[in-house]
Order: C-alpha cells, then sequence, then structure tokens
C-alpha cells in the first residue's frame, strides 16, 4: 500500500481486515474394493459459479487533530480500481450510532461493492469516521459542556474544518457539492440531517436512517440529556441550545441559500414504543416521518421516505442503506 501524503495532520494507517467467511468440508473416504472405471468418456456438466464482484478496500487511518487535542480515528473506503487510475470520485460520509464506532459501518462493504458493480452507485470514496466524545453521544455537535466525567468538544468544527481538508487533500475525490453526500444511522442520522441542512454549500445528498431528532425537545429518557451534548458549563442539557442546533431552526437558512438537497429518510416499525403518554410523540418511528413531512415543503429539497419491517438496528439500517444509494447515487457526480 502506498504511503499516504504528508499533510498539516499527521496522518498513520492500519490495514482493517476484511472478515470473509469459509466453509470447510471434509470427507470420509472408505478404502475397499474400486470399481472398475466407466469406459465412457462423460461429458462435464458446466457449474453455475457466481461471478465474483470487484471488491474495494477497507483501511483505517488517523490524524492529530488541533482543535480536539487527541487523534481522530476514521476508516475509509476505497473502490476497486482506485489505485489504477488518476480519477477523482465522489464521496460519502458515513456517521455512526451513539456507543458505537467506525467499525458500525465496515459492515455495509459488501453492499457497496455490490451497488457499485451494478451500476446503482458510481464508484465513490467513503468515509467512517470515529465519534468518542461526551461517551461516544457527541451528537456532531459543537458542546460547551465542562463537567466532570466527559466534558464535550467542538466535534462539528473539527469535522468541518479539520477532517474534510484532511481527507480532500489525502485522497483524489471531488471538493464541490456535487461529488459530496452524508449519511448516518440513529444520533448519526442527527448529525448527517444537521450538516446537509446547516453547511448546503458542502452536501447535496444525505442518507437519514432511524434519526434520533426530537421536536421541539427530546424525552426525559433520552440520551441526548445525559452526556452533554446539548450542554453548558456543570449542565448537561440547555434546552435553548438543543433548539438552536435542530433542524427545525436551520429550515429557513437552508431555504434562503436557493441550493438543493435531495434526502433518502427510512426507520422501522417496530422502533421502541415509550410508555409514558408525555413522550409517546417522540418515537423515532413518528419523529422521522415528521422530519419528511417538513422537510419536503422546503424549496429545492427533494425527499423521499421508507418505513420497513424492523427496529432500531441493521436488520433496517442495511437495507435502508441500499435503497437510500440507489435514490442517491444517479444524482452524485461521478468519477471524472
Amino acid at each position: 500500500m502506498n504511503t499516504l501524503p504528508t499533510q498539516s495532520v499527521t496522518a498513520r494507517s492500519t490495514t482493517l481486515g476484511r472478515v470473509c467467511a469459509g466453509l470447510l468440508l471434509a470427507g470420509l473416504f472408505t478404502a475397499c474394493s474400486a470399481p472398475p472405471p466407466d469406459p465412457t468418456p462423460q461429458t462435464p456438466i458446466p457449474s453455475a459459479m457466481p461471478t465474483s464482484l470487484p471488491e474495494g478496500t477497507l483501511e483505517e487511518h488517523s490524524y492529530e487533530s488541533a482543535i480536539l487535542g487527541r487523534t481522530q480515528r476514521y476508516a475509509v473506503y476505497l473502490p476497486a480500481g482506485y489505485a489504477e487510475t488518476d480519477l477523482h470520485y465522489p464521496i460519502l460520509f458515513l456517521l455512526h450510532g451513539r456507543g458505537d464506532s467506525l467499525a458500525s459501518w465496515a459492515r455495509i462493504t459488501p453492499e457497496l461493492d455490490t451497488l457499485i458493480a451494478a451500476g446503482d452507485l458510481p464508484p465513490l470514496v467513503a468515509i467512517l469516521p470515529d465519534a468518542p466524545t461526551s461517551e461516544r453521544a457527541g451528537y456532531y455537535v459543537d458542546s460547551a459542556y465542562t463537567g466532570a466525567g466527559a466534558p464535550g468538544a467542538a466535534v462539528e468544527t473539527a469535522f468541518i474544518g479539520e477532517l474534510l481538508p484532511h481527507i480532500e487533500a489525502t485522497y483524489r475525490v471531488h471538493t464541490e457539492r456535487a461529488g459530496r453526500a452524508i449519511g448516518g444511522y440513529s444520533m448519526g442520522g442527527y448529525g448527517a440531517l444537521r450538516y446537509a441542512l446547516a453547511y448546503p454549500e458542502l452536501f447535496s445528498a444525505a442518507l437519514v436512517l432511524s434519526p434520533a431528532v426530537y421536536t421541539p425537545l427530546p424525552p426525559a429518557d433520552s440520551s441526548t440529556r445525559e452526556f452533554g451534548a446539548f450542554g453548558r458549563g456543570e449542565t448537561l442539557f440547555v434546552d435553548e441550545i438543543y433548539e438552536r442546533l435542530n433542524y427545525p431552526a436551520l429550515l429557513d437558512g437552508f431555504a434562503a441559500s436557493g441550493l438543493t438537497l435531495r434526502l433518502f429518510i427510512a426507520v422501522g416499525d417496530d422502533e421502541y414504543k415509550n410508555p409514558d403518554p408525555a413522550d409517546a410523540l417522540h418515537d423515532i418511528d413518528l419523529e422521522a416521518h415528521l422530519v419528511f413531512n417538513r422537510l419536503v415543503r422546503v424549496p429545492n429539497i427533494s425527499a423521499e421516505f421508507r418505513v420497513l419491517d424492523g427496529g432500531h438496528g441493521w436488520d433496517v439500517w442495511t437495507p435502508a442503506f441500499v435503497a437510500g444509494a440507489r435514490y442517491l447515487g444517479p444524482t452524485l457526480k461521478p468519477p471524472e
């Protein structure tokens, strides 16, 4: 593997092994009397072997973040043929959910290979950033919480101001919005939706799966209240901060940009049903439908909404990713 070019941030890489499963067949042979060979030549029967797909590569890298004051890890999916061309590729950022890591999205690399081989998705570079702040409940925002345990960090500023330029300087990717998309599930769905609306000049498409978004405020037992992402000082959660950062507050600004956005929103029909009547209207399946209903009314936003059979997990997110990629793929600027 070629050494990554030296940047203002120091990159280091570790190859991620692609997990493969193989079946070992063992046969028991009894050495008795062997029958005489059949004198009649037999025409071999052709076997229907599946055609193997070109496979991309998945690697882990990192750089030293001056904004966060720590090493920032990320994984990168490079499509088959990337090393043999000098093309620039579209880029897809995939944000993981609360408590998860960059490894979570790694499971969809076979789907990426299949979608690209079928022509449903242009060959692209996918970036899977790790988000360990606020005990992995940082919600991809700049947190002003300074309390003990897990003080907040400027996650959003680091993403836009460091990670994005680092990726563009390190890999051959498009640097205009037509070649950029962002996606995420649960907490990552919150982040993908926020970034797509807050930075319309950066992203042209978004994949929002089971988004952990609540309006006007989250339910009492939500992790948004527990870890300080939306806090200030010693206070873990501040209503005003949450409402200011949440997607309804971003719609007028997006409309004023005059730019277009293509969205795919999906959720499972078996999401948790809150038994508390005061919070029942914040169930994620209902909130996801509200996201669609509100955004589809905004000028220049086109959106699709799907309800799938399943809960808050990969039984929904994998097929939803495939469907969303097929919807968003044709709009991305192809490699050139």
